[in-house]
Order: C-alpha cells, then sequence, then structure tokens
C-alpha cells in the first residue's frame, strides 16, 4: 500500500493555531484529545503518547515537538491521522527547549517511522518550519505539510 502523504493525515478539525498548554504534558495531553475528537484513537492512547514523552522527548529542533505514543499504544489507533497545535506563547519543553509548534502522530504499525521521515524532509527547510511556527490560518498549515517535489525525490 502506498504511504500516505503527511498532509493527507491531517483533518482540519485537529489544527489549532492558539493552544495553550502549562508544560510539555499538558501539550501532549492536548494533542491526544485532538486525536481523540477526530475519531483516530481511543482514548487510552493519549497515555501511550504521555509514556512515551517520559520515555524520551519528541522534540526535534526548530522549536517543533512530534508527540507520538508507544508501540503497545498502536492498538488504541483506529486510523493513521495527525493534529497540528501551535502555541503562540510557546511551551518550555525541557533542556532549554521551547515548543511553538506540536505535531502528534497516530499510526498503527510501523506507519509512524514513514511519517515521521515525510516531517523530518518538511522540517528540514527552515523556511517552511518558520512557516508553520507563524502559520494563522488552517489552509496555511495544510499547504505547507504537503510534501514538496523536492521532498518527493529526496
Amino acid at each position: 500500500m502506498a504511504e500516505a502523504a503527511v498532509g493527507d493525515l491531517l483533518d482540519r478539525r485537529a489544527v489549532r493555531l492558539t493552544a495553550q498548554a502549562a508544560d510539555r504534558e499538558e501539550a501532549v495531553r492536548l494533542c491526544g484529545q485532538a486525536l481523540v475528537g477526530i475519531g483516530a484513537v481511543d482514548p487510552s492512547y493519549v497515555d501511550s503518547m504521555l509514556e512515551r514523552e517520559r520515555s524520551i522527548s519528541t522534540y526535534v529542533g526548530e522549536r517543533v515537538a512530534i508527540p507520538h505514543g508507544t508501540l503497545a499504544g498502536k492498538d488504541a489507533v483506529y486510523r493513521d491521522a495527525l493534529c497540528f497545535l501551535r502555541f503562540p506563547d510557546g511551551v518550555d519543553w525541557g533542556d532549554d527547549a521551547s515548543v511553538s509548534v506540536c505535531i502528534g502522530i497516530a499510526a498503527a504499525g510501523g506507519q509512524h517511522v514513514g511519517i515521521l521521515a515525510q516531517l523530518a524532509q518538511i522540517l528540514l527547510d527552515p523556511d517552511r518550519a518558520e512557516a508553520l511556527r507563524s502559520a494563522t490560518d488552517v489552509d496555511t498549515v495544510l499547504a505547507l505539510l504537503q510534501p514538496s517535489t523536492e521532498d518527493a525525490t529526496a
């Protein structure tokens, strides 16, 4: 089966452009709740995301974190999906890192590896990463998460 483009996995209902969180645990919980809200995961997946975050940070640089569940949590995934939460005020992620964008992943099986790889390609472009951090409308976010032709050939 062909791998879906990350932009195709993002339901516009799971985009929050003015989210607020007191800390990274609350930010991860909000990501999980967004995935629950679109019917992509069982509520138990949120605990799996928090467990992953406690074991290893999902911070990837460029003020972006990519929270996702543990391997054990994959049974709580109904369908592959993403959420996008922008924290204009930033969230302290520890280790002197501040996050302004969280892209939550729900993926069954090993699909999360391909999704992470696609997101990494997008985020390696500093201009696109900055555009995501400053996006103020859903259509911009959806467009920025579509792989470019350069991404597809990389």
